[in-house]
């Protein structure tokens, strides 16, 4: 099973970061990351810009509109994510709960859905496995 830990984080936790050193929250981060890739559960993980840089596409209207960030609460912005490959929702909580974050830091953990979860009759379901498939195999090149 594959589960997304999605960093969140308050006002203050932003702040307290911004007085840390660097290199300590990079080689906090980078100790975390080396022990889930050691345990063979990193799938993928990356850190965010800063949500002044990103912008939001509503679908409210007919036409989209997009409108630049920064948007929406601090507590409400996504600043990075894992995710994992792991047995169960108690190993994805039992990672999640190593991650090096700070008062105020919270992740949010939800299961990654896979080709299981749909109709396996879907064209579509059938088509994106095959993709799925076809990407893998240009990976393996």
């Amino acid at each position: 099973m594959k589960y997304m830990l999605i960093m969140r984080a308050t006002d203050e936790a932003v702040e307290a970061y911004k007085e840390m050193p660097f290199e300590q929250v990079i080689e906090a981060m980078g100790k975390y990351n080396e022990s889930m890739i050691k345990a063979g559960v990193l799938a993928a993980g990356e850190g965010l810009t800063d949500a002044a840089e990103g912008f939001v596409v509503d679908f409210s209207a007919e036409t989209p509109l997009i409108t630049d960030g920064p948007y929406g609460e601090t507590k409400e912005l996504f600043n990075g994510f894992w995710i994992l490959e792991v047995s169960s929702r108690e190993e994805a909580a039992e990672w999640a709960s190593r991650a090096p974050l700070t008062p105020g830091n919270f992740l949010e953990v939800r299961r990654v859905t896979d080709a299981s979860d749909f109709p396996a009759d879907n064209e579509w379901i059938e088509k994106e496995e095959g993709w799925r498939q076809e990407q893998a195999q240009r990976a393996q090149q």
